[in-house]
């Protein structure tokens, strides 16, 4: 059964169409990623989902009963607080000392209960954040860019984590990112966001589109170039090989050309 299906989601901010027309899906055990520019609705779409923003159109469904763990983009803690890993796994509700040693370990992390927040570097906080987004077996992680911040070798070692934890526990898993290249290896499908869903499929078929190609270059095998998110096209698509999504505006859908795609 589906995890968590959004259908037509649109969302207003601040007198500003953030996203219009989303459709996406996430079924149980793969990882899925949301790629797309600055400014694209990506973090947005992680808040509607949480139920943290309201929607003005369209319905998000998830699976009764299904728990969902969060890890942020960061958490700024004084560095000063007193306080442990462990303890802060209890916060809000107190988690046994099994439990957190249990998630610290599936987290990457095991043996770092003792130590204080403040003493722990920006790879091993955001294990900690795993860690706490794990209590409770949840049946979908979301991550929101969770490795902002990291150097490369923290950022690879941080998603083969994740791989990890899904091929533990079966957890699906919803996640921004900006690292394309790391993404390209650990998800299941990619997911194009600009305002609305561009393209969708997977990570071969998405960076092997030949719209993309134009977009974004040959010499990584389009790789790489999706991946450093920095496309600023408003409605072009690939297809053939990814699918594409059709939206019901009044104007079409612009293809990639020899301008690279619009501002």
């Amino acid at each position: 059964m589906t995890l968590l299906s959004v259908r037509d989601l649109a969302v207003r901010l601040g007198g500003r169409l953030i996203l219009d027309g989303v459709d996406l899906r996430v079924e149980p055990g793969e990882i899925v990623t949301i790629v797309g520019p600055n400014g694209s609705g990506k973090s947005t779409l992680l808040r509607a989902i949480l139920g943290a923003v309201p929607h003005l159109r369209g319905e998000v469904r998830l699976r009764p009963g299904l728990g969902i763990g969060y890890v942020p983009q960061s958490l700024a803690i004084d560095p000063t607080l007193p306080m442990t890993a462990a303890r802060f796994l209890s916060l809000p509700r107190r988690v046994a000392p099994e439990a957190a040693a249990e998630a610290l370990a599936r987290a990457g992390v095991a043996g770092l209960g003792a130590v204080q927040l403040g003493a722990l570097s920006g790879g091993q906080m955001q294990r900690v954040l795993l860690a706490r987004a794990l209590i409770g077996a949840p049946g979908l992680l979301i991550l929101d860019e969770p490795t902002a911040g990291l150097d490369q070798p923290g950022t690879a070692a941080f998603y083969r984590q994740i791989e990890a934890v899904r091929a533990a526990t079966g957890a699906a898993v919803l996640m921004v990112s900006h690292e394309l290249h790391v993404v390209m290896a650990a998800s299941d499908r990619v997911v194009c966001l600009n305002g609305h869903v561009c393209c969708e499929g997977r990570p071969e078929q998405v960076a092997s589109a030949p719209e993309y190609r134009a977009l974004f270059g040959t010499g990584t095998g389009g790789a790489l170039a999706l991946y450093r998110h920095d496309h600023d096209h408003d409605h072009d698509h690939a297809h053939d090989h990814a699918h594409p999504h059709h939206h019901g505006h009044d104007h079409p859908h612009a293809h990639a050309d020899a301008d690279g795609g619009r501002g």
